[in-house]
């Protein structure tokens, strides 16, 4: 893990950030010895947010095919 001092963090802020991304983690220490650790903040995902997938399949097919998933439970009675 890479530790910078203050003054260097400041001059090279942007390298400094890249760093911190790449590798997870990075410290600062300052004149009086103090250390801070800079570390990247994880972005919150959506349980919705799922790959794509390319198919050769139409709306229509895919309209009929949950059609016949939802009839395909029911029993028709005749009284």
């Amino acid at each position: 893990m890479q530790v910078y001092t203050y003054s260097e963090a400041r001059q090279k802020f942007a390298s400094v950030l890249k760093e911190a991304e790449s590798t997870g983690k990075i410290l600062i220490r300052r004149k009086d010895g103090r250390t801070f650790a800079l570390v990247p903040e994880q972005m919150p995902s959506s349980p919705l947010d799922v790959p794509s997938i390319k198919a050769d399949i139409s709306t229509e097919e895919i309209v009929a095919i949950i059609r016949e998933g939802r009839e395909g439970g029911r029993t028709q009675r005749f009284t």
